[in-house]
């Protein structure tokens, strides 16, 4: 896509952790702020929408990495440092 424009690509894998009071406060904040979850409880009855809180709550679980009771969980993504000729 650069081409000869681009005197240097440089990929580089990295961790965002995100960091919550709780669990619990992550899946509030998100349930309420971020439109890809607050469409998906939306578009849920109530049993469905404990079902799907109970899912996410265990998966955080999983991946949590605190033990105080905060949620502290990483999320890797891909940097992409493109440098123009």
């Amino acid at each position: 896509m650069f081409g000869p424009a681009a005197a240097s690509i440089n990929a580089k894998g990295r961790n965002f952790m995100f960091r919550y009071r709780s669990p619990e406060h992550f899946l509030d904040v998100f349930r309420t702020y971020y439109g890809p979850m607050l469409k998906a409880f939306a578009a849920l009855d109530e049993a469905s929408q404990q079902g799907l809180r109970n899912d996410v709550l265990a998966l955080i679980g999983r991946m949590n990495r605190a033990d105080d009771g905060t949620m502290v969980v990483a999320s890797e993504y891909l940097e992409i440092v493109i440098t123009k000729r």
